[in-house]
């Protein structure tokens, strides 16, 4: 079976459409070819195109994954408070009048592997108080955090032996 392209008789000659897109001018309504199958480009999306508007779309999804990821890792990281010494100060503070000696303690059921201890002195006759504050933690020797504060406290007293 031998195939051969369609013929057009249009105003009395015969043309094949191949013939009619290369001659335009012969016949102006019917310029373009008629063909079997659409031209390649609008078929669909290249094997590259496809590729690359997923490289794309991947590559946004792995970023808004690390953002949160971090955010996530962020938050749970503000959860956990680390013991210092300023909390020891904070409850020294409140009260405001001291005396002079060695002091310890621990924080608590909310901490309870750190302890604290302090020393108080008056640092000047006018009423200039010096605390040496140590947080240690169970089971190390080496102090957590270390602090020194001075407080302006007249109205404390010193005891006198």
């Amino acid at each position: 079976m031998r195939f051969s392209r369609p013929i057009l008789a249009v105003d009395g000659i015969r043309h094949t459409p191949y013939a009619l897109s290369t001659r335009p001018s012969v016949l102006p309504h019917l310029a373009s070819p008629v063909t079997r199958h659409p031209s390649r480009s609008h078929r669909g999306f290249t094997l590259m195109e496809v590729m690359i508007a997923a490289a794309i779309f991947f590559l946004a999804i792995f970023s808004i994954l690390a953002l949160v990821s971090s955010m996530l890792k962020n938050a749970r990281a503000l959860r956990h408070i680390q013991v210092d010494a300023g909390m020891v100060a904070a409850q020294l503070y409140k009260t405001n009048r001291f005396t002079e000696g060695v002091e310890s303690g621990d924080f608590g059921k909310d901490y309870p592997e750190y302890s604290w201890s302090r020393e108080g002195f008056e640092a000047k006759t006018n009423g200039l108080w010096q605390f040496d504050i140590v947080v240690t933690r169970k089971g190390q020797n080496e102090p957590v955090d270390k602090m020194s504060v001075y407080v302006f406290s007249p109205e404390s007293s010193v005891r006198r032996p």
